[in-house]
């Protein structure tokens, strides 16, 4: 009788969950298998950054009229957020694929978390993220560039915040395009160029139009790259990395809202 209640009662008795940051790491380690296995596509992705590098770079030193050093040491910063940017704003095209060949909904079979899903997808772009900013950051050095390794690390978690929540953006607007491919790549490049010119991570904005300036000072990003490029000179207690983190914070908020919201209703 008492063997009989026991396994009774154990069977009653609800199998524990895996905990969030348990399912982030696996489809984090599951995301990340694939960039392991080809890391030709790594490499390939540094030619972008390292294009803008090399041509704004020089443009940007003979424009001031200065040393190299102080121009690398505004200018790298924005790089380093545009790669950010680029990333984990085209995470959503591996979802798309991923729809198209069944292997998605095979993973919601599985008992993970929808908010574990968006971000270890955001996470797993990060991943090659600081790969490139350290390669970039060694390239730079030799030319001026100076490092405050403390900013550096605070900087690539700003980034990973910022990354989370765009990540999850890109995520929805997937779900949102499902039958519909071009329509996904048609509104990211429509967002992403804009936001891009309008944070002054390329260009500097202090002459631009009035209108131009107001647009970026509510354009999130135009505070990741301020806050960057102090975390960078060494300035961590500028005012410019706390709204820094406010705003990338704010990001991440809305982008897992809008995106947990539209996978419970796409699915």
């Amino acid at each position: 009788m008492t063997t009989a209640t026991t396994t009774s009662t154990s069977l009653l008795r609800p199998t524990p969950q895996p905990s969030v940051f348990r399912n982030t790491a696996t489809v984090f380690t599951r995301e990340l298998r694939p960039l392991l296995r080809d890391p030709f596509s790594l490499i390939f992705s540094l030619v972008q950054p390292l294009v803008f590098l090399g041509l704004f770079g020089p443009l940007l030193i003979a424009s001031s009229g200065g040393q190299a050093g102080p121009v690398l040491q505004s200018f790298v910063p924005g790089i380093l957020v545009m790669i950010a940017l680029f990333g984990t704003g085209a995470t959503g095209s591996n979802l798309l694929y991923e729809m198209q060949t069944g292997s998605h909904e095979r993973t919601l079979v599985a008992p993970i978390a929808r908010s574990s899903l968006l971000i270890g997808r955001s996470l797993k772009e990060m991943a090659p993220i600081v790969v490139q900013a350290t390669l970039i950051v060694l390239v730079t050095i030799p030319f001026g560039f100076t490092v405050n390794l403390p900013g550096m690390l605070l900087g690539l978690v700003l980034l990973a915040i910022f990354g989370i929540g765009l990540g999850a953006l890109s995520y929805a607007l997937a779900l949102a395009s499902r039958n519909k491919d071009w329509l996904f790549w048609a509104v990211q490049q429509t967002l992403v160029f804009p936001l891009m010119i309008l944070s002054g991570m390329l260009l500097p904005l202090e002459q631009a139009p009035a209108w131009m300036q107001a647009v970026a000072a509510v354009n999130p990003l135009t505070h990741v790259v301020t806050a960057e490029r102090a975390l960078f000179a060494g300035d961590l207690g500028s005012p410019a990395v706390l709204w820094g983190f406010v705003a990338a914070i704010a990001v991440a908020v809305v982008g897992l809202i809008v995106g947990i919201r539209k996978m419970a209703r796409t699915i």
